[in-house]
C-alpha cells in the first residue's frame, strides 16, 4: 500500500522592501473632535482631540507643547461612539511624544499610559 503525498515545490520567501512601512496599531482609533484641557507641569493647555484610542490621542492646539512632558486630561466619550447607553467620563494620564506646527495650529501626539472610567 503506497500513500500518495502531494508534492510542494519550495517557494522563495517574499520579503518586503526595507523602504515600505507598515503601521501597526495597538487599539482602535476613534476619529472624534472633543474639547479637552491638557494639564501639564507648566500649566493648562486648551485643546481638541482629532482622534483617540486606548493607547494614545492626537490633539489640535494653539500653542506648542514640549515632547516628553506629562499630561493629564479628562474627556466625556459619547455613548454612541462606545456603544453604551450613556456618555462615559474618562480620566487619562500620559505624555506628549511629538508636537509640530500644522497649517494653522499645532498637532500633538500623546500616549495614554493610564486611564480610568469615572463612576457616574
Amino acid at each position: 500500500m503506497t500513500s500518495s503525498k502531494p508534492e510542494f515545490a519550495a517557494q522563495p520567501a517574499v520579503v518586503a522592501p526595507a523602504s515600505s512601512k507598515q503601521e501597526v496599531r495597538c487599539a482602535v482609533r476613534f476619529p472624534i473632535a472633543l474639547p479637552v484641557v491638557l494639564s501639564t507641569s507648566k500649566g493648562d493647555v486648551p485643546a481638541r482631540t482629532r482622534n483617540i484610542s486606548a493607547s494614545g490621542a492626537l490633539f489640535e492646539l494653539d500653542q506648542h507643547i514640549p515632547s516628553g512632558i506629562g499630561i493629564r486630561f479628562s474627556l466625556r466619550m459619547p455613548g454612541a461612539v462606545l456603544g453604551t447607553p450613556h456618555d462615559v467620563l474618562v480620566h487619562c494620564t500620559g505624555r506628549v511624544v511629538r508636537c509640530s506646527l500644522s497649517q494653522h495650529s499645532y498637532i500633538a501626539a500623546a500616549t495614554i499610559d493610564e486611564y480610568q472610567f469615572a463612576e457616574q
